[in-house]
């Protein structure tokens, strides 16, 4: 029995509310357990440099921890002068989930800017911050259908992140932090809605895991994102 009572199998709750932000095209407040996350979404009518000859969108992410998201405050790191290696790493990370969500063609020249930030850290910041980031992108998606910036509706495909680890040997799913803190290995996973696999990023803390040991650990991952998908839709479904 984990400290929080689940079973092994069992995702944290998972909680999703759309449209709190009055201002962004999109938002989503997310949580999973007591790792929470605010997400908005925002829509710039001009793309990158090096996409504009491309009549092509884009779809970009920024992330954040606030300082009291931790146990002990963290230095914000604009006053540091310069973003941390794994806040450009998690940036990275969902950016590219999101943009395997849709065909960037569809949007024209557009960029959607994803802001995440951490309000509480309890482990899986990053894959609460994509899972959420997507119900952010749906909203504006629907923004840009209502201001007719584009031409009919852009299909959007679901995407979601979960990890998942190995203490002793046992197979965990959705680790919170005194899990991934102690993790003989972990993964963090992201999926598309047809059971295809995004991304994997593996890292074995204290042991190496053999080859037979992942597939029964994408497995446990997809059983996850599943319960993912379905706050995703009952979130979008559920606005007034």
């Amino acid at each position: 029995m984990r400290a929080d009572q689940r079973a092994s199998h069992s995702m944290r709750p998972v909680r999703i509310q759309c449209g709190v932000s009055p201002y962004a095209e999109g938002s989503a407040d997310v949580s999973f357990g007591n790792t929470r996350v605010l997400v908005t979404a925002s829509v710039e009518r001009e793309v990158p440099d090096w996409l504009k000859a491309r009549q092509e969108g884009w779809i970009t992410a920024e992330y954040g921890m606030l300082p009291r998201s931790t146990h002990t405050r963290n230095r914000r790191e604009a006053s540091a002068g310069k973003q941390s290696g794994r806040t450009l790493e998690i940036q990275r990370f969902i950016g590219r989930a999101l943009r395997a969500a849709i065909d960037l063609r569809s949007i024209g020249p557009v960029t959607i800017r994803l802001d995440c930030d951490v309000l509480c850290a309890d482990g899986g910041t990053r894959t609460a911050a994509a899972s959420g980031a997507w119900v952010a992108l749906a909203q504006a998606l629907e923004y840009l259908e209502r201001e007719r910036l584009v031409s009919g509706r852009v299909p959007i495909k679901q995407v979601a992140a979960v990890s998942v680890g190995r203490i002793g040997s046992e197979y965990l799913l959705d680790l919170a932090y005194e899990e991934d803190s102690r993790a003989d290995f972990d993964l963090n996973l992201v999926f598309s809605e047809d059971g295809e696999i995004v991304e994997i990023q593996g890292t074995a803390e204290r042991k190496n895991f053999r080859r037979d040991e992942l597939a029964p650990l994408i497995d446990l991952a997809y059983s996850g994102v599943e319960v993912i998908f379905s706050a995703q839709r009952n979130a979008l479904n559920q606005r007034a």
